[in-house]
């Protein structure tokens, strides 16, 4: 069992940042591709961001890029999302999830954190 711990989530303005952080336990870090996922209220749970176990690939969904960046630290076993630029559309419960090593897909994730709320005034 892996397990994941978000953190970082609040509130902001619109146009204000955010990042948010994953610490991981349990299973060997470096061995997983890691990802994050948001679900707004009334949607389906979405891709939002993912990279590969050695940091080399990063993936994002279109509605994030230019704004968001993933990155991660091997050495403290824990991910992050930094979100820049963020609208009220980006409110969500975004979820940190750890998948196969690959490329950073995540087409199938394994693991999933519990969850932080980021909400975005307009």
């Amino acid at each position: 069992q892996m397990n994941l711990v978000e953190s970082g989530g609040g509130l902001v303005q619109a146009g204000g940042s955010l990042r948010l952080s994953c610490a991981a336990s349990g299973r060997p870090f470096g061995n997983y591709d890691m990802g994050w996922f948001r679900q707004a209220p009334g949607k389906e749970r979405e891709f939002v961001a993912g990279i590969s176990w050695s940091g080399a690939t990063t993936k994002y969904a279109d509605s994030v890029k230019g704004r968001f960046t993933i990155s991660r630290d091997n050495t403290k076993d824990t991910q992050y999302l930094q979100m820049n630029s963020l609208k009220p559309e980006d409110t969500a419960i975004y979820y940190c999830a750890s998948a196969a090593a690959g490329q950073g897909e995540m087409t199938r994730p394994r693991y999933w954190g519990q969850g932080t709320q980021v909400t975005v005034s307009s």
